[in-house]
């Protein structure tokens, strides 16, 4: 049952008003739903009501007013708030330019107990939880109860940062609303993310509770926080998390965004454009509720999935927990609903194919392209002239392996949608199917099928097998494993390393999730049956040049240094592109540069 009490100390805020308008307010039919006494000098005293607003007198506010009500509260911070001492008031000052105050909105605090029944399930999860909303939705009052219920009924050592003092009131000793949990305040507004970072080093908590992250520094903060194992509940501006997705300074806090590049074949398999929006990195928060009003709230469960779908296009299905007449929660399934984009109007996941790829993060540390040893000095994707760009942060092993599954996952089901399912294996053979790797990372292949649900099954026995997966040097360089293939008819297929993107895509080449066919290296060694290791890679290079950053974008590519007999290569597979190169500088800095048509 969904009840909820409220107390506050309502008195001590009239207090420090004028005595006639306190005398108003004291014999006022909606005393008990005052919000906000509004005083601006030389315009009418004004109460704010959930219904509306309403004069006081008519009498306009003076300086003496003003500066009666400034005698009787706290000290004015940096952000020109004040409290009444151990109340959950706030008082909020409007300067003129010569610092004088000229107005006072005196916001009623209300400790409220049950209000976050609706999502008590949730915050006993352990998970942190980022709460949205707009401005007195009662973000502030959750957090406040929040704090009580895991510090006093979880037993959870919890640390609020309190950097107005507005969660548990002004003065040193900290409001009983939120129970044994324990405050610590800010000095000043722009030093609330050093406390945050205090608090985690000095005070052993096991929750942290912050109230409107609204910087980059503050942002960071809580990622470091969070990767320390500390539960997390917060709030940030904005109601949505498209508004969050959208804005540069806290898009960290649900992964971060970044351009990235895709193929040809991947592009027309996503229906979209080759320049798109990606996660890049996991969410600060697992859990985002939306605080559209205050007995309805949004809940994604999974935060990371919201985003993903959202920047796919697609209406994300999140749960939405509403109050009945009888107190009940009740928990329905909203249903995505597809919004047609306006004429022109490219789908919210894409951007226009001029954004540069090779930014902060971009093709390359997205995954979706193999990163070759030999690009960390020189970035593709750099316009004329061409400059050593700097590599993006590299992410955990942890990181990687999340994201490529993620993406991949999402190119299976966008697969699915097109009605491209793989029915059959790459022979025609029924599925599960049954694979023998050879020279390959068991480990690695078996995180693979089992994150992405392929119906793939590993075998050790070669006679039970319907494909062969192994690497490419060892093909090479081991006839038995060709002949044994040979003589029981099974198909080989190579992949160059071991890396997480080479086995995916082989994974999905194998089973036709990948419209691509054979894969990348495969054509390359195709085109050059007697390339060795090097050769390839530089052959690769000079493809993943051509693909990405020449034919699409209209710009010129400088390659890495090369043998003669490389660089050969190199010209004639651009040749092959019908495309223009040419070799410039010296030995052994000679290399080649490749132009649009």
């Amino acid at each position: 049952m969904f009840a909820l009490q409220s107390t506050d100390d309502l008195n001590l805020l009239l207090d420090i008003l004028p005595e006639s308008i306190r005398k108003i307010l004291d014999t006022h039919s909606e005393r008990d739903r005052l919000i906000e006494v509004v005083l601006d000098l030389g315009r009418y005293p004004e109460a704010r009501f959930p219904d509306g607003s309403k004069y006081l007198s008519e009498i306009p506010v003076s300086k003496e007013d003003l500066q009666y009500c400034v005698e009787r509260v706290g000290i004015f911070s940096g952000d020109n708030r004040a409290g009444i001492e151990r109340t959950l008031h706030r008082i909020s000052a409007l300067r003129n330019r010569s610092g004088e105050v000229i107005g006072l909105t005196c916001r009623v605090g209300r400790a409220i107990f049950g209000t976050i029944d609706m999502i008590r399930d949730l915050v006993e999860t352990g998970r942190s939880i980022l709460m949205l909303g707009r401005p007195g939705v009662g973000k502030t009052t959750a957090l406040r109860e929040i704090a009580r219920v895991l510090a006093n009924e979880l037993d959870k050592r919890v640390v609020i940062i309190d950097t107005s003092n507005e969660i548990a009131g002004d003065g040193d000793i900290p409001h009983p609303a939120i129970g044994r949990a324990r405050r610590m305040q800010v000095a000043r507004p722009e030093l609330q993310h050093q406390v945050m970072i205090e608090a985690v080093e000095n005070h052993m908590p096991e929750v942290i509770v912050i109230d409107e992250i609204g910087t980059e520094l503050e942002a960071l903060a809580a990622r470091t926080i969070a990767e320390r194992g500390v539960q997390l509940v917060g709030t940030a501006h904005g109601n949505r998390i498209e508004n969050l997705i959208k804005n540069p300074t806290l898009s960290d806090l649900v992964g971060g965004i970044q351009s990235v590049t895709l193929g040809d074949e991947e592009a027309r398999r996503r229906g979209s454009q080759k320049s798109v929006l990606e996660r890049k990195a996991p969410p600060t928060f697992d859990i985002a509720v939306e605080m559209l009003e205050r007995q309805k709230w949004v809940v994604h469960q999974d935060v990371s999935e919201t985003v993903d779908t959202l920047l796919r296009g697609r209406e994300p299905s999140p749960q939405v927990r509403t109050v009945d007449e009888q107190g009940k929660v009740v928990i329905t399934q909203e249903k995505p609903q597809a919004k047609p984009a306006a004429a022109g109007q490219l789908p919210f996941g894409t951007a226009t194919t001029g954004t540069r790829g090779s930014s902060r993060g971009g093709w390359r540390s997205s995954g979706r392209l193999p990163a070759l040893p030999s690009y960390k000095r020189n970035d593709l994707g750099g316009a004329v002239p061409l400059e050593p760009v700097p590599d993006a942060e590299p992410l955990s092993e942890h990181q990687q392996f999340d994201q490529l599954l993620n993406d991949s996952m999402a190119d299976s089901y966008a697969m699915e949608e097109m009605g491209e399912p793989p029915v059959t294996g790459p022979n025609g053979e029924d599925l599960p199917l049954h694979v023998y790797p050879y020279a390959i990372s068991r480990h690695q292949l078996e995180q693979v099928i089992q994150t992405m649900n392929l119906p793939v099954v590993l075998t050790k026995d070669i006679d039970s097998a319907d494909a062969v997966l192994a690497l490419r040097s060892h093909i090479k360089n081991h006839s038995k494993l060709r002949l044994l293939a040979k003589n029981r008819q099974l198909p080989i297929h190579p992949v160059k390393s071991n890396s997480l993107p080479q086995l995916i895509r082989a994974l999905q080449r194998m089973l036709r999730l990948d419209s691509s066919g054979t894969g990348e290296v495969a054509d390359l060694t195709l085109f050059y049956r007697d390339a060795d290791e090097d050769e390839i890679e530089a052959l690769e290079e000079a493809r993943l040049a051509v693909e990405q950053i020449v034919i699409p974008k209209g710009q010129p590519v400088e390659l890495l240094p090369r043998s003669a007999k490389v660089r050969k290569m190199q010209h004639e597979l651009v040749e092959h592109y019908r495309l223009k190169s040419a070799s410039f500088g010296e030995e052994p800095n000679r290399r080649i540069r490749i132009y649009p048509a």
